[in-house]
């Protein structure tokens, strides 16, 4: 957080509405049926469970779902991962590829300072540089991961799947942890055919598999659907946003973030101009036309942004428009990217404030 005169955003007992804006604020009642509602289905359904903590980056909120049942939490950059394990995370899963000594440096030290970082390949290249550096050491735990639709990393193939988790299993200093995917939505059949191929051949390998990660918000309840999996990796659902809501899972009611914004303009009868611009909404469309969802006014389209103003087209609205000085709520598109735009996170309880946290892994992003 900025060391100045306006860290304190907020205190317990104040009114959301009473808040400067733009600001995004937390119902917390919303946040623990969220978590309570995903837990519960990968109870019921075997699976461990592995929040992505990119979507909040606060400890307080990782330490709540481990206690609602989560095993261990999921980061995409060391930095992230660094403030978890401080914060007393001691299993951490780290989904990203990590090339080049400064990174390389700082994984051995958090590989040593904590009882069960793993982290992911899809290459020699980065297995190598991984071998290379955990060579006498403490043994790092490598997972393959694995492209099954998704179109992002990942090997291609069971074969290379396999051929990869062979590699891992003879380099000094490193295990084998098994095998991971994110893949596209609604691919359950796609995802567990590639699975199931890829544990035949470890299998005529000789080689274990002790995990295998499935995972993405987008695919949350069809987690069930791919059998082979161990665990499901999922973010987004803790908050929930705009997309969600496309994707059908979960209702307006069900999100937990909104953007406080002040309607500063009414230049025209069609037009309201807001205080949140790209430094708070995000300029991430998430294949929507436009830049939030406005609650109470289902018909005006947050048509455009800069970076501290945002202008809402109203000409479809029917009833009631907002004026000069309204606050309005918006559901962002994207929550994850919102997170890393503010230094702290409001929380509230119909409207009153219950505490404020830090954002304490803002802005990490190597």
């Amino acid at each position: 957080m900025h060391d100045n005169q306006f860290a304190v955003v907020a205190k317990a007992g104040d009114r959301i509405a009473d808040l400067s804006t733009p600001r995004p604020v937390i119902d917390e009642d919303k946040l623990a049926a969220n978590i309570h509602r995903v837990q519960s289905y990968m109870d019921e359904h075997g699976l461990n469970f592995r929040p992505h903590i990119k979507t909040h980056k606060i400890p307080a909120l990782a330490v709540a779902q481990v206690a609602a049942g989560a095993k261990g939490i999921n980061c995409q950059k060391v930095t992230e991962a660094e403030v978890f394990a401080a914060a007393g995370f001691e299993d951490i899963l780290i989904t990203f590829n990590i090339l080049g000594p400064q990174k390389l440096d700082r994984l051995g030290a958090l590989n040593d300072r904590i009882s069960a970082l793993k982290v992911v390949a899809d290459s020699d290249v980065t297995v190598d540089g991984l071998s290379a550096h955990f060579s006498g050491r403490k043994p790092l735990t490598v997972l393959v991961e694995c492209d099954t639709g998704g179109a992002r990393c990942g090997v291609q193939t069971p074969e290379q799947a396999a051929s990869l988790a062979k590699r891992i299993a003879a380099a000094d200093g490193l295990t084998f942890g098994g095998i991971l995917t994110y893949p596209k939505p609604q691919a359950a059949d796609a995802v567990e055919a590639f699975i199931q191929a890829t544990l035949q051949q470890l299998e005529a390998e000789g080689i274990a598999c002790p995990i295998v990660s499935n995972g993405g918000t987008p695919s949350l309840f069809d987690a069930h659907l791919v059998k082979s999996a161990t665990e499901h990796r999922a973010g987004t659902y803790i908050y929930n946003d705009r997309q969600m809501i496309r994707m059908g899972h979960c209702t307006e009611d069900d999100c937990a973030m909104y953007i406080v914004a002040t309607v500063v303009s009414r230049p025209n009868g069609d037009r309201a101009v807001i205080d949140a611009g790209s430094k708070a909404l995000t300029s991430d469309l998430q294949g929507f036309s436009d830049f939030g969802l406005v609650v109470g006014y289902p018909e005006a389209k947050i048509a455009s942004l800069s970076e501290e103003h945002g202008v809402i087209d109203l000409s479809a609205c029917t009833g009631p428009r907002p004026q000069i000085g309204e606050k309005i709520f918006i559901i962002p598109n994207h929550t994850c990217v919102v997170s890393n735009l503010f230094d702290t996170m409001v929380f509230h309880r119909n409207g009153v404030v219950t505490r404020v946290e830090e954002v304490a892994a803002r802005g990490l992003v190597w």
